[in-house]
């Protein structure tokens, strides 16, 4: 299920004169290509918790995993607004990434079998999962959640010609 292409708004404020918008695709490249993200979780005091995960684009989303009692799950049950980043830590060159949006679990197995697949596909044989009982299970053992992350916002920070641009998604 594709959704229309948002649209790109520049932040003049934060752009050089006559910055134009990234294109949406090269912010897909980059969501796909990285494999690196930094997720940002708020903990139930009202504290942030940001930790470095991998995570993959599939079917208009970012998904991730985590244990049961990592502090990201037990930040996730009670408060499931996120925002994960990724790009580069160039200063002049690159396209770094911001996106924001609820984490919701994935329990339906025929999901996680996608979601175990684009692991596999995209990080290699050591990240080989089989879905079971609304969990992934890795072959040497262990359980992990996996939560998808449908974007609200996008901000994409542009180095080099420097430009930000904003896009917006419509709400579930």
């Amino acid at each position: 299920m594709a959704i229309t292409e948002p649209a790109a708004v520049v932040d003049a404020r934060y752009s050089e004169p006559g910055a134009t918008a990234t294109a949406w695709s090269d912010a897909l490249d980059v969501l796909t290509g990285a494999q690196i993200f930094w997720l940002s979780t708020v903990r139930p005091d009202g504290r942030p918790h940001v930790t470095p995960l991998l995570a993959v684009w599939l079917e208009e989303a970012l998904h991730f995993t985590t244990g049961g009692e990592e502090r990201k799950a037990r930040n996730l049950a009670a408060n499931p607004h996120v925002t994960l980043t990724t790009g580069t830590n160039a200063l002049e060159h690159g396209l770094d990434i911001v996106l924001e949006g609820d984490a919701r679990r994935v329990t339906d197995d025929a999901a996680l079998t996608r979601i175990a697949e684009a692991y596999t596909e995209k990080y290699g044989s050591d990240w080989t999962f089989t879905a079971r009982g609304g969990e992934l299970h890795h072959a040497e053992g262990g359980a992990a959640l996996a939560f998808r992350v449908a974007p609200r916002r996008v901000f994409g920070f542009r180095k080099g010609a420097y430009s930000q641009t904003c896009w917006r998604f419509p709400v579930d």
